[in-house]
């Protein structure tokens, strides 16, 4: 998931060097969404991932 936020942020930026600013608003906020589900998997995963064995 933290490929696709980078894939859409490269995206953003080079719509927005050619002065894509509709397309660049767009894939910037998609990879804004991809990173706080990322963000919030992640932490998630720490949380809940690992346990001990059960005795």
């Amino acid at each position: 998931m933290l490929y696709w936020a980078a894939v859409f942020f490269l995206i953003a930026l080079v719509a927005a060097v050619f002065g894509f600013g509709g397309i660049a608003g767009g894939a910037a906020s998609i990879a804004q969404v991809l990173f706080v589900v990322f963000l919030v998997l992640f932490v998630l995963s720490l949380i809940f991932g690992r346990r001990g064995p059960v005795a």
